[in-house]
């Protein structure tokens, strides 16, 4: 059963009046979530982990552990907030697996270093050296200026996400943009970095459906 897009009847309602109405056992609306909030985890994920072939299946994660979780979003910060945060522990994760799993395979032999997880996404040159050179950025800036500049979240949603002050939120996009200057001079359009096209969207929504419909309902 092929799921669809955003429901325009259901395109007014607050996330938090979705998550409502899910909880009262509309789960097919979860779906709607998961569209509004796709580019945004991908964006953010694939600035974490840096391959492009597992930012999927983390997401998955992310999402059914927030589904699982559901009944525990006590509305303190936004839907959107509190999802991000799942999915940064899950791509956190992941990088501590993966990390073991390298450490494993350096006792055994040398191995030939690929970092090219975004090649297959990469149409134009300038968008292949802007997004090299942001994930090059130090972990904590690279965040916080892929939060800020191209996802474009507030300041305010990005201190809570991180737990960090508005200061330091302030600080570390400064130092992101002096650090990618240096390499980009002043020219760069972050909102057409690490798109997420409408086929990996559907295909991440129908997972986490179907992955739904087969375990109980969280209501």
């Amino acid at each position: 059963m092929k799921l669809q897009n955003h429901s325009e009847e259901t395109s007014f309602l607050s996330d938090e009046e979705l998550v409502d109405r899910i909880l009262k056992g509309e789960t097919h609306l979860y779906a709607d979530l998961m569209r509004k909030f796709n580019q945004r985890l991908y964006r953010i994920s694939i600035s974490i982990i840096k391959d492009d072939m597992a930012v999927e299946d983390v997401m998955q994660t992310a999402y059914l552990n927030a589904y699982l979780q559901l009944r525990n979003f006590q509305h303190k910060s936004g839907f959107g907030t509190w999802i991000t945060r799942i999915l940064i522990n899950e791509s956190l994760l992941y990088l501590k697996k993966r990390a073991k799993q390298q450490e494993l395979v350096l006792l055994q032999k040398e191995t030939n270093h690929s970092d090219t997880p975004l090649t297959n996404l990469m149409n134009k040159e300038l968008k292949s050296l802007l997004e090299k050179s942001v994930s090059g950025l130090p972990e904590k800036y690279r965040l916080v200026f892929v939060m800020r500049e191209i996802e474009e979240m507030s300041t305010l949603e990005t201190m809570n996400v991180l737990n960090i002050s508005e200061s330091n939120v302030k600080v570390r996009l400064k130092r992101a943009k002096e650090m990618l200057q240096r390499e980009l001079s002043t020219y760069y359009k972050p909102q057409q970095l690490f798109d997420f096209n409408l086929i990996r969207c559907d295909r991440i929504v129908n997972f986490v459906m179907l992955e739904i419909q087969k375990n109980a309902p969280v209501h």
